[in-house]
């Protein structure tokens, strides 16, 4: 038998492991594993044209003050628990105007009571921060924090307020929260493409190219005309037809969006169904507006 001082000493070095990893110990049918106190979490999300991607481990509060107690302020601090968060970029962006390139990166933070610093290392896949070193920093951002309402039981970080090839990346735990503008830089990065395609020989994407050029206030003459292109070729499409008014709309034509929206109330009636009942209030909405 294993002497009791042994075994004591053999369950000290092993309950440190406990908070970081599930454990398989042998078990009579099988093998026994522990849940991590601090479980492990992805998330993915495109904006605009560009993948970005989070790794990281979610600690919970526990009863346990966290900013200023457990994470201590003015200290660099892993931005979750086990190995330091790992951010990725499929390809350039900004954060809060910074520029970014594609690629991965340790996410870490220095937490004040009145301002962050938001890190973004290098050097991924270490365990902790404790080999951080600020040589190896691409970016450092000064960020006010967020009071929440309500406490965050446990720690998320979420990307958010998707819109315009831009988003939030938000760390929240406690009552605080972390906001960071991701920019992809979306109409920088299609406008070149549309025209050149809009320029080009054979079939051209009249209704897409329209759409983006009037969500992004870009030409919107050119929009005009790529709807009115568009709607010419699909006259019975009413979702096309509803459309061009709200273009026509934007740039200023408001004879032409009428008409465009009586055309569309009428398609909308001969559809019938969902189709038909949606269509129908959004062209009664636009004639509206326009009166």
């Amino acid at each position: 038998m294993k002497h009791p001082i042994l075994r004591a000493a053999t369950l000290a070095a092993v309950l440190p492991v406990l908070s970081s990893a599930p454990l398989a110990l042998p078990a009579q049918d099988g093998e026994l594993t522990f849940p991590q106190l601090s479980p492990g979490a992805s998330i993915k999300q495109t904006v605009g044209l560009v993948d970005v991607e989070v790794e990281y481990s979610r600690p919970s509060m526990r009863g346990r003050k966290i900013f200023g107690g457990l994470v201590p302020y003015g200290e660099v601090w892993r931005t979750g628990a086990n190995a330091a968060t790992k951010l990725t970029f499929g390809a350039d962006v900004k954060l809060d105007g910074h520029a970014v390139p594609a690629g991965s990166y340790a996410l870490v933070t220095i937490p004040g009571e009145t301002e962050w610093t938001v890190i973004l290392s290098k050097v991924t896949g270490d365990w902790g921060a404790y080999a951080y070193d600020e040589k190896n920093d691409l970016l450092r951002l000064k960020v006010k924090p967020v009071a929440l309402p309500a406490p965050m039981e446990t720690m998320t970080i979420e990307i958010g307020d998707i819109g315009r090839g831009m988003a939030k990346l938000s760390i929240a735990w406690d009552r605080t929260r972390v906001p960071v503008t991701i920019d992809t830089d979306l109409v920088a990065m299609m406008k070149p493409q549309i025209e050149a395609a809009m320029a080009g020989e054979g079939e051209k994407p009249y209704f897409q190219a329209a759409m983006f050029y009037y969500e992004y206030d870009i030409d919107l003459g050119k929009a005009v005309a790529w709807i009115d292109e568009a709607a010419k070729a699909r006259p019975d499409a009413v979702w096309i037809v509803y459309r061009q008014g709200l273009v026509r709309a934007k740039a200023g034509d408001k004879a032409g969006a009428m008409e465009s929206a009586k055309q569309a109330l009428e398609l909308a009636g001969k559809a019938g169904g969902s189709l038909g009942a949606e269509y129908t209030r959004l062209s009664e909405t636009l004639i509206a507006s326009l009166k």
